[in-house]
């Protein structure tokens, strides 16, 4: 029976797998770190008091009485956008701290990073206020790449999809914890409005941290550091076996066969991340940074971090509570898809996910442009009521909420599994950072970039011209979601149910297109690199007896 944390195929204990699944799955809380943090910024810049901070002065440009304050365009997008520019380069150097200070205790050294920047998010200078913001996103950017690294492995492979879909499960509850803090308190007449969801976040560094000293390091980092007695106690830990028992055994020469074909090939460089050899790294590494892009091309967070504002601009009155139920059924609908990650599988989910999108972002696009525009009713040529289809409204926000379900169960879990999985340990560390750190630039661009794309143009001194598209953006994201099928099906292989070691096997020995095949042949024969060398070794004697 396939089981294990390594992949030799042989099963594990019962036992061996509840803890590697408890300390896998604690680490997931990172996730609550990562969802809260960027669940924040959208409620904290409506804050009266904050905006009395940090805004520009403007007798006619508030509409909330008494505060006549807003948030340039330029400075919207850069206090949104921020986070992700850091996020990109913490990703980045995920690879030194992985590599050298270990998929551990970097984990517990960027939660030290991440808090810095939240300190400095408490000052009430705007300088201050945005090079926190950069400095926590850079935190997050080390933890995103670091988690997903960490959980794929320690956890068992059975279950390792569900594992590491917990990360975006947390994600997920993380931003509905940031809703649930901003509504508390909105309405507080004092700095205490936003720092108190801002402090809030020290917990989630705290708990992360200090829960990560309890578990052990990875045994495949160990072993990539040649420290093999250490990884023997690691993976022991977590197979709840004695060190020196045969199953340890069986799953060290797994690791280390691998690791060992993995360094006759190359040396582990970001050269190396690219080269097309028989382990066809150049195809994973891109499969990695194109997967992590087309889930931000999905326009996921073009909901998370302007959902509130679109709503109000499409004639809906209750735009707040719209964006907590969408924060709901991302919750809960997350919820489902890390249970089918490890039983309907990566690929499958993906292409089911990426067609659900399209359709639901385009009929939102062409219901938004027809017939839910707010109307002007004329009397004598002069505007003198606003009608609003409440029907094209409810068809608008049941489609929303759909794309949101369709994402929940697809694109936000497996992409973060499935880059968790595909890479070789020798280029592991560097190849996550970079798929990790294109997530972040596409996030970057787009929290950047959409206030432009769908505000409406100002006029003034300090007016800006932008694109005013609105509803209409939803096309571009039908047509990215559209992409995001073709790339699935070119360049996704099925991996459920292989160990780490065994999709290095998957990727030399198959067809992106023929992986889901060759993967039930692995399963059934119980293919391993271990196997694989024993067969070479017996090939090579009767060639040199025989010479055939």
């Amino acid at each position: 029976m396939p089981g294990g944390p390594g992949g030799s195929g042989t099963g594990v204990a019962t036992g061996s797998l509840f803890w590697a699944i408890i300390m896998s799955a604690f680490a997931a809380f990172g996730g609550i770190l990562f969802g809260y943090d960027t669940g924040t910024i959208g409620g904290i810049i409506a804050m009266p008091d904050w905006l009395t901070t940090f805004g520009v002065y403007d007798p006619s440009a508030s509409t909330t009485p008494g505060v006549n304050y807003y948030l340039p365009t330029a400075n919207k997008s850069l206090v949104v956008s921020i986070l992700s520019a850091g996020t990109f380069f913490g990703a980045l150097l995920a690879f030194p701290m992985a590599d050298i200070v270990g998929r551990k205790w970097g984990i517990i050294a960027s939660c030290s990073v991440f808090c810095l920047g939240v300190g400095l998010q408490l000052d009430t200078h705007w300088a201050t206020f945005v090079v926190g913001r950069g400095i926590a996103g850079f935190g997050v950017g080390l933890v995103s790449c670091l988690i997903p690294m960490y959980q794929s492995e320690c956890a068992p492979k059975s279950l390792r999809g569900m594992i590491v879909g917990l990360y975006q499960l947390a994600i997920t509850i993380g931003a509905l914890l940031a809703a649930i803090v901003l509504n508390a308190t909105k309405n507080e007449p004092s700095h205490l409005a936003w720092r108190t969801p801002i402090s809030v976040q020290f917990a989630w560094a705290g708990i992360l941290s200090g829960g990560l000293l309890l578990l052990p390091e990875s045994p495949r980092f160990l072993m990539h550091k040649g420290r093999e007695d250490e990884a023997r106690r690691s993976l022991a830990r977590l197979m709840t076996m004695p060190p020196e028992s045969p199953e340890v055994d069986l799953e060290l020469d797994e690791i280390a066969t691998a690791l060992a074909a993995d360094r006759a090939i190359g040396q582990g460089s970001y050269i190396d991340c690219f080269r097309n050899n028989e382990f066809k790294n150049g195809l994973r590494t891109w499969t990695g940074i194109w997967l992590q892009g087309w889930q931000q091309l999905t326009g996921i967070n073009f909901i998370f971090y302007y959902g509130t504002t679109f709503f109000q601009s499409a004639g809906i009155s209750n735009a707040f509570i719209i964006t907590i139920i969408a924060d709901v059924v991302n919750t809960a609908m997350t919820i489902v898809g890390v249970q089918l990650i490890d039983r309907v599988g990566r690929r499958r989910l993906l292409l089911i996910g990426a067609i659900g999108m399209c359709v639901c972002e385009f009929i939102v696009a062409i219901v938004g442009v027809t017939v839910g525009q707010t109307k002007t009713a004329t009397i004598n040529g002069v505007a003198s009521s606003v009608a609003v289809n409440l029907t094209a409204q409810r068809v608008l926000i049941a489609f929303v909420c759909i794309y949101i379900a369709f994402y929940a169960i697809s694109w936000g879990p497996v992409v973060w599994v499935i880059t968790g999985e595909i890479f070789p340990l020798n280029i592991r560390a560097k190849a996550m950072s970079l798929s990790v750190a294109s997530n972040w630039l596409w996030n970057f661009g787009i929290g950047y970039a959409t206030p432009y794309l769908v505000d409406p143009t100002t006029t003034g001194v300090n007016g800006v011209t932008t694109a005013h598209l609105g509803v209409k953006v939803f096309f571009i994201w039908g047509s990215t979601c559209l992409g995001c099928f073709f790339f699935t099906y070119f360049f996704v292989p099925e991996v459920k149910g292989l160990s780490l070691e065994q999709i290095d096997l998957l990727y030399r020995e198959s067809s992106i297109l023929n992986s889901n095949n060759y993967r039930r042949q692995m399963l059934e024969e119980g293919e391993t690199y271990v196997q694989k060398k024993k067969v070479c070794n017996r090939r090579l004697v009767f060639y040199k007896v025989y010479g055939v």
